[in-house]
């Protein structure tokens, strides 16, 4: 698993997606009920998954660097 979905996203990128995603999903139940907000759901599951296909894509990651002795 970790060779196709590489950790690429730190712990406050992870936090930040998921409220996002489901900030944009509750457009879809409250407020002006527009379907655009299923639009939430790729970050809430590249925050949940901790994941990211366009950091892999583009060789970013906000995940901490460990060091050797930490492996």
């Amino acid at each position: 698993m970790n060779a196709i979905l590489p950790r690429n996203e730190a712990g406050w990128d992870r936090a930040a997606r998921v409220i996002l995603g489901l900030g944009l999903l509750s457009i879809v139940f409250v407020g002006p009920q527009t379907p655009w907000g299923w639009i939430g759901l790729l970050p809430l599951l590249t925050g949940l998954l901790g994941s990211c296909p366009a950091y892999t894509l583009f060789g970013v990651s906000t995940c901490p660097m460990k060091s050797p002795a930490q492996k």
